[in-house]
């Protein structure tokens, strides 16, 4: 069984990684050969962070992208992170995918919107109800959040399959964090573009340093003096990240209630829980599901409860211990690479058949 890939980004793209990457040796292992295709490569997601795309990268991911939709009936499935050609009207992508090979697409963000509620009328216009034909089109539609499911849905889907994003517990230890007595670090893990949903939070690391010892670390955010010298940056690698959530006592992720961002998938809270931290979230989209508050964290709705709930966990360190158990059990039963590969496999070899 041959499956074609057609991925967003190569490994340095999170979504690319977590959705489909990380599942690939298991598929292997099971009969399935996976041709990887990713639109933009790593040098392209590096500049997307340091806002300095040459425009010649695009263009050659998308002429490398059309040459391999033309040659697609020689596999047995295509599998489609989003879309195969963003910004292409719909007509003209499904005039390319749908030449007989069965399709499943995946989504962990509201792409939708992307087009929908874009400012300008040509673009909502053309592009507006793009990802519902793709997604009305496909023979399977996987989804990480229910907010996703529901698109899907009015999208008169044929199949919809949820699949949270997930991770690998095999490289997650459950060592407790080491640092100076008496100091809690909060720690955040996301992407430069993203960390800009830290900002509204300085507030309440200044009033919560008055009766905590805290340090409040951003992975994977770049330097910004809009931080004020209160959050401390630290370079994101694959090759480091759990090293480093393993130094957090406390994991956070704060959102704005806002169409895109209700369609996230959560990951970073799965990331803490699955390193045995509590979490704190804003109540929003997918955080609200997994996320039980009182037992493996807190879903504030304003700012005094974030500081209410951070100084709790703070000031008592068996409340740290309990909630980040109790979410370590979640993400076993869950949100672990073991649970959802099984399912992807069953969903590929019947969409083959």
């Amino acid at each position: 069984m041959r499956v074609l890939l057609l991925s967003k980004y190569d490994r340095l793209g999170a979504s690319s990684r977590l959705r489909s990457y990380q599942y690939l040796l298991f598929l292997e292992h099971h009969g399935i050969t996976v041709v990887v295709a990713s639109l933009f490569d790593e040098a392209y997601v590096q500049g997307l962070y340091a806002r300095a795309v040459p425009r010649w990268r695009v263009l050659v991911g998308y002429f490398k992208r059309l040459w391999l939709l033309f040659r697609s009936r020689s596999y047995d499935v295509l599998w489609v992170e989003k879309e195969a050609l963003p910004w292409f009207p719909a007509f003209f992508e499904l005039s390319l995918l749908v030449r007989g090979t069965p399709i499943v697409v995946d989504y962990d963000d509201a792409v939708f919107h992307r087009y929908d509620i874009h400012r300008s009328r040509v673009v909502r216009f053309l592009l507006g109800k793009k990802i519902e034909r793709i997604m009305a089109s496909a023979d399977v539609v996987i989804a990480g959040s229910e907010y996703l499911i529901d698109r899907a849905r009015r999208a008169t889907a044929k199949r919809i399959e949820k699949i949270p994003t997930v991770v690998d517990l095999d490289r997650y230890s459950l060592s407790p964090a080491r640092h100076s007595a008496g100091e809690v670090i909060i720690g955040w893990i996301g992407t430069p573009g993203t960390a800009t949903y830290l900002l509204p939070l300085i507030p309440v690391f200044k009033a919560l340093r008055d009766t905590c010892r805290i340090r409040v670390m951003a992975i994977g955010a770049n330097n910004r003096s809009d931080f004020e010298g209160v959050i401390e940056t630290v370079p994101w690698s694959e090759a480091t990240e759990v090293a480093l959530l393993s130094e957090v006592d406390i994991g956070i992720m704060p959102l704005p209630d806002e169409p895109f961002e209700r369609g996230k998938c959560g990951y970073k809270l799965i990331q803490y829980m699955a390193s045995g931290k509590p979490v704190v979230a804003s109540p929003v989209g997918e955080n609200a599901h997994i996320v039980r508050s009182g037992v493996n964290g807190f879903l504030p709705n304003n700012d005094s409860e974030w500081l209410k709930h951070l100084t709790e966990l703070c000031q008592s360190e068996v409340l740290r211990r309990r909630m980040g158990a109790a979410g370590r059990e979640i993400v076993e039963r869950e949100y672990s690479l073991s649970i959802t590969a099984p399912r992807l496999l069953q969903i590929l070899r019947e969409v083959a058949r």
